[in-house]
């Protein structure tokens, strides 16, 4: 089970909401919702670690991922303007390990259901004693 918290009332904004069920869907590892609601041309550039092209190698990373659902997600911020989105937030994994992170979207579409470019910044958070 994943522990959600912060920004989670999105008001009266879909494109927000989605971006929040997208990230909700990420922590869960929820393969079937994440590949539904990304363009067939999809590309995610994760800086520093490598960029994936196309929805079937999206679905098949995600798959390689499976082991890395987080315990915790927390919204800091929650973004959309037209065809774009950011969200800013932490996550905690099931391993303890925590991290920030900062997540740029491209919608596919300005009604805002599909995703045609994520660009993700992840920065592993050192212990703090």
């Amino acid at each position: 089970m994943t522990v959600i918290s912060g920004n989670t009332d999105c008001g009266n904004s879909p494109k927000m909401e989605f971006l929040r069920e997208f990230n909700i869907a990420f922590a869960k590892g929820d393969i079937d919702f994440l590949t539904q609601h990304v363009a067939e041309d999809f590309t995610w550039e994760m800086i520093g670690k490598g960029k994936v092209e196309g929805k079937v190698d999206f679905k098949e990373t995600l798959k390689l991922l499976a082991d890395q659902q987080a315990i915790e997600l927390g919204f800091e911020h929650i973004l959309s303007h037209g065809k774009f989105g950011a969200i800013h937030g932490k996550m905690k994994m099931k391993s303890g390990e925590q991290y920030a992170f900062a997540d740029f979207y491209n919608l596919a579409n300005a009604k805002g259901d599909k995703i045609k470019k994520l660009t993700s910044f992840v920065i592993k958070e050192e212990n703090k004693k």
